[in-house]
């Protein structure tokens, strides 16, 4: 097994920091890994070959810091050691050390995480590679706020320390539970990820962290909030208009999901039956096509492109980017409706999808049509009940919750 050995290099230049470097010793070959670590010669204890660190300095913390870097990188070269040892090939110091640089290269948590988001991307499935960017580039925020801390981390650096810091930098920001368990349970999937590759050791590092799920307040309406959405004029404000009935097509739709809204195709309405499949679920759904469904598309000119609603308009554009900035701007238009009905709650397209829901359990639908407002433990759950009953028997009980908005 290679000899690894952390070494001081003072700088020639007086009163400035020195290198840190590692040495690595194998059959009596010596190479030597040099380090961005940089700290005065009265910070380094030669006879321990480690950081000293004084009581109350300014720079404990980095020195602290460096500390622990430097046990990081000692573990990962004689970790490298070991499997060369186990692999059972002749190897030279020199491999080792190039094995780190790789090492270093490939399995930092942003390069890991990238190549998976890049594999998701080629294998089709575009939106969880989205919310891998997105707590990507959370993790990045993080890190660039912290001190002492590189752009980057290793995989086998994440500890539950940092961790615990990561939740707290979202809690001062204001960020709900919900969300910061949601990007730190997608963490904890790329670093299982790692740990069943053989990359790292799993030391738990989301031990301490919360990874559940709250039950979040419900935000459905009454019949009565949205029967006066449906009234209120709006003719003279043509953003709110379309807004507000894309928000009402969504509840016609039984709490359709906008995603699903806007790539319902020209060709999935025949004979008077929206036949499609959830873009989240992949379960296959079919509603009837009401007279307030076309009331809504007649508004609106024929869409240019294969699909039916106004949200998607133009034929050989990035199909993505269209419905997701069409989608902010509906839901900022909704944030102004409730005023003008001298209301105050916060209005979304998701609001929609638990309004109907809820409707439904006011009209007394049994829970075999839907659960309660939505309240199983996941929304696959939901979907496979309405997909198992008779289409016939939800296109009634849809009847009545669309009938009960003009009483």
């Amino acid at each position: 097994m290679a000899s690894i050995k952390v070494k001081f290099r003072p700088s020639t230049v007086a009163d400035r920091e020195g290198t840190i470097y590692y040495q690595v010793i194998h059959e009596r070959k010596v190479r030597q890994l040099l380090t961005d670590y940089h700290i005065f010669p009265s910070e380094w204890d030669g006879r321990r070959s480690s950081v000293a660190v004084p009581y109350k300095s300014e720079r404990q913390s980095y020195l602290l810091f460096i500390r622990e870097r430097i046990r990081w990188d000692m573990e990962r070269l004689a970790k490298i050691s070991r499997k060369f040892d186990a692999d059972g090939f002749s190897y030279t110091a020199s491999d080792v050390v190039d094995e780190f640089h790789r090492y270093t290269h490939e399995y930092s948590l942003l390069a890991f995480m990238g190549s998976i988001i890049a594999k998701l991307r080629r294998n089709g499935k575009v939106r969880t590679a989205e919310t891998y960017k997105v707590t990507l580039n959370s993790f990045k925020a993080f890190l660039a706020c912290q001190a002492f801390m590189d752009e980057d981390i290793m995989l086998d650096s994440l500890n539950s320390e940092i961790m615990e810091a990561y939740e707290a930098w979202h809690q001062r920001r204001g960020v709900t539970l919900n969300t910061i368990s949601f990007y730190t349970r997608i963490l904890r999937a790329v670093y299982n990820r790692a740990v069943e590759g053989g990359i790292i050791e799993n030391r738990n590092p989301f031990r301490h962290v919360y990874t559940g799920v709250e039950k979040t307040v419900k935000r459905a309406l009454p019949l009565a909030v949205l029967r006066r959405i449906k009234q209120l004029d709006l003719s003279q404000i043509p953003a709110l208009d379309f807004a507000r009935d894309m928000f009402m097509m969504s509840f016609y739709l039984r709490g359709m999901s906008f995603i699903d809204m806007a790539y319902l195709k020209k060709s999935d309405l025949r004979n008077g039956y929206v036949t499609y499949r959830r873009r989240k679920t992949g379960q296959q759904l079919t509603i009837e096509w009401t007279r307030d469904m076309q009331l809504v598309l007649d508004k609106y000119p024929a869409n240019e492109s294969d699909y039916l609603l106004p949200i998607i308009r133009t034929a050989g554009i990035n199909e993505r980017c269209a419905y997701r900035n069409v989608g902010y701007n509906i839901n900022h238009s909704l944030k102004r409706i409730p005023p003008m009905l001298g209301l105050d709650f916060h209005l979304t397209m998701y609001v929609a999808r638990h309004s109907w829901a809820s409707a439904a359990k006011s009209q007394g639908i049994p829970l075999s049509v839907i659960s309660e407002g939505m309240g199983h433990g996941s929304e696959t759950t939901t979907q496979i009940y309405l997909a198992s009953l008779d289409t016939s028997v939800v296109d009634r009980a849809n009847a009545v919750i669309l009938q009960s908005l003009v009483e």
